[in-house]
């Protein structure tokens, strides 16, 4: 490690990916800290329960020496899905004995950030940091947080996602919009609240569609659900619209024009939703980025390369690019941090590029006309 050897390492931002980072880092020795925006460890997490993969996400956990803790928390049956039409009827069933042969078992955001964040020393993360402006002096960086902290460091990793504050600073490039745009949305209690969709949920996940637009659900193990409404719409559609998202009355009338002629099964979500819904436009990174490398600053995740959520590659990106970043920073190949931060870049933009790419072609699919049918082709290859 000794193009690290003796360097201060901060990375920003506490999700999966930084905190997979850290973990591998501390394993080896380095010196690391974390620096988080959230007040405390006890904040809610928010979003769905993440598909972690074998080659990716689930490989990092292997590397980083926690997959007894992963199995001890992970939700068997919770990746079993349901592809639906806009009527509710089932059209593809993995809840049946030969469904959910894909290894990809579900866990919720909070037990893994729970797993990752005992995983490390104490005190690595720095909680109350959020990234306000980067300087530097004589090769050190100073980091500047919106609390009045500062922090003097060697190496910075921005691990901040979507709106990345960092990336800025590594590169000018930014993200064009993907031509679908999303509402989130929480149901608590869905036993109760929506019994309908909890019963066809079945603890799993629902993907239904027609008309060119998609609704997902995902259960989570605190009897919680999530759902993701999609449309295809300009990039201006959200400011155009006027909608309140904080008013349930005006977001439920939106869905009901936007999505008429779906069943009314679907109203169960949006009548009993949280008050709050989160408007989500999706973007993506061009598939051509590039950018020279730096010395001491380099980012992975979403702020690396953004896309959108529907092939599931997100977070096990995120946990790859950590585990990728890691072992070339720890790598004796290496005479210093930038040849490390090179070779890593190089590898990342390569592997976020194809999978951009595949993720862009998903995202139209199935917010196309057949994109219920295009769905089913995907998991029954041979029909």
């Amino acid at each position: 490690m000794k193009a690290i050897k003796n360097k201060n390492i901060a990375i920003v931002g506490g999700g999966p990916g930084g905190l997979t980072l850290a973990r591998i880092l501390q394993m080896n020795g380095a010196s690391v800290k974390v620096y988080e925006r959230d007040l405390n460890r006890d904040v809610r997490v928010q979003g769905a329960t993440l598909d972690l993969h074998e080659e990716s996400g689930l490989k990092a956990l292997e590397v980083a020496g926690l997959m007894d803790a992963f199995n001890a928390n992970y939700r068997p049956g919770a990746d079993k899905l349901r592809v639906v039409d806009k009527h509710g009827n089932i059209v593809l069933d993995e809840h049946g004995a030969d469904g959910g042969s894909y290894n990809r078992p579900e866990i919720d955001r909070g037990p893994l950030r729970k797993i990752l964040l005992e995983s490390l020393q104490p005190d690595t993360v720095v909680w109350d940091s959020q990234f306000v402006a980067l300087g530097e002096q004589d090769g050190t960086i100073k980091l500047e947080f919106k609390n009045g902290t500062i922090a003097w460091v060697d190496v910075v990793i921005a691990a901040d996602g979507a709106n990345s504050r960092i990336r800025p600073y590594i590169t000018p490039i930014k993200p064009f919009y993907a031509g679908v745009s999303v509402i989130e949305g929480a149901v608590y209690n869905s036993e109760k609240a929506s019994p309908r969709i909890h019963e066809l949920l079945n603890d799993g996940k629902i993907f239904a569609m027609g008309d060119e637009k998609t609704l997902i659900v995902s259960s989570k193990g605190d009897g919680s659900l999530v759902f993701y409404a999609g449309i295809k719409s300009s990039e201006s559609w959200l400011q155009d619209s006027g909608i309140d998202f904080r008013d349930k009355a005006q977001v439920f009338a939106w869905f009901k024009q936007e999505f008429a002629g779906w069943d009314s099964i679907w109203d169960e979500l949006f009548e009993n939703a949280e008050p709050v819904f989160i408007p989500r436009p999706q973007y993506c990174m061009p598939l051509d980025q590039t950018w020279e490398a730096l010395p001491n600053l380099t980012m992975l995740g979403d702020a690396a390369h953004l896309m959108p959520p529907y092939a599931g590659e997100g977070v096990n990106m995120a946990m790859f690019d950590a585990l990728e970043l890691a072992q070339c920073l720890l790598s004796d190949d290496y005479a210093d941090t930038h040849d490390a931060i090179e070779a890593y870049e190089k590898q990342m933009r390569t592997r976020a590029s194809e999978t951009a790419a595949m993720t862009l072609e998903q995202t139209d699919s199935l917010h196309s006309a057949d994109g219920l049918r295009n769905l089913v082709a995907m998991f029954n290859p041979e029909e």
